[in-house]
């Protein structure tokens, strides 16, 4: 069994919403309602499922970018949400983040150099020489000349802008990535090539990554396991093989049904048209979250949430009707 570098235990973050009309109750909005998992260390999870399932708001939260209401994040062992102040200024060089948009991510005002040296500087790695010589290293590590360092982030196409996230991300040798949709705003083309530099700095500096998209092709080709959300929820968590070749969960097979392929040895699976409306986030009714949409679904889907239950050996769903 491989050891967890990330274990998470009941993930709960909820938003306060406005109340409706003078004298209606303030209500919240449940982003992520009780998400667990684990990554083994050197694995990659992959977290799946359409906009607003709670993938995003679930890395964040792990990354204590924004607070968490309940639950528990290890990281190597050590409770991140029960950190506050140096200590937890201390456990942020070991989890590093790159986001989705290497327009917006990069400060436009820093030379390229300082955006990558910038975490040596504000978590105090190394004399100011070695952060230099780290600095150097980094760039020729994603791809990037060294001259490049006196250049603004605009000088740079949106491939080498990921390059320079990518750079900053590892400035801290970090244990786990955190990878939010980071290709999804850039062109095919280049999303290969960033794809593929992720995969090989993570097989030669044996990293962790949670890697977050809505892409499944992206999906099976960076990932061990995956984990699919809907609702702020898992439904279904398996390995990579197992979960393309065996989808269990009606969510997921749905949303496999949806993908394209050019491949002709590849079994094409019928479409899955899913009908209805997704129930609101906002104090949602007891009961499994994909009742109003689900092909399955039956009275008792809609009295009480189905558990999450082990199908076989590391696959796990969260649906009554599977097995019947």
């Amino acid at each position: 069994m491989t050891e967890a570098m990330l274990a998470v235990e009941d993930l709960v973050v909820r938003f306060a919403v406005k109340r409706e009309g003078l004298f209606g109750k303030p209500g919240q909005l449940h982003a992520v309602d009780g998400v667990s998992f684990e990554i083994g260390r050197g694995r990659t999870l992959g977290l799946v499922g359409e906009s607003g399932s709670g993938k995003s708001t679930s890395a964040l939260a792990i990354a204590r970018l924004i607070p968490a209401v309940s639950g528990r994040v290890h990281l190597g062992g050590i409770d991140l949400l029960g950190l506050e102040g140096e200590v937890l200024r201390d456990q942020r060089r070991r989890m590093q983040f790159i986001f989705q948009d290497p327009y917006s991510s990069l400060n436009p005002r820093l030379r390229a150099g300082a955006i990558v040296r910038e975490p040596l500087d504000r978590l105090g790695i190394g004399t100011p020489a070695e952060r230099t010589g780290r600095v150097d290293e980094l760039f020729t590590e994603v791809g990037l000349r060294p001259e490049q360092q006196r250049l603004f982030p605009h000088q740079f196409s949106g491939g080498q802008r990921q390059r320079l996230g990518i750079a900053r991300a590892l400035a801290s040798k970090p244990d786990l990535i955190i990878c939010d949709e980071p290709v999804s705003a850039l062109d095919v083309a280049v999303q290969a090539q960033i794809l593929n530099l992720l995969a090989r700095l993570q097989r030669d500096l044996g990293l962790t990554c949670l890697f977050i998209s809505h892409d499944l092709g992206v999906v099976q080709h960076m990932c061990d396991d995956v984990a699919v959300m809907y609702m702020g929820r898992i439904v279904e968590h398996a390995s990579r093989r197992r979960l393309f070749t065996s989808p269990r969960h009606p969510y997921t097979q749905a949303l496999l049904s949806a993908v394209p392929s050019a491949d002709p040895s590849r079994q094409r699976r019928e479409r899955i048209m899913l009908t209805g409306d997704p129930p609101s986030p906002i104090d949602p009714a007891p009961g499994c979250r994909f009742a109003s949409r689900c092909p399955m679904v039956e009275a008792r889907c809609r009295a009480a949430t189905p558990g999450f239950r082990e199908l076989e050996a590391g696959h796990w769903a969260a649906c009554r009707r599977i097995g019947e």
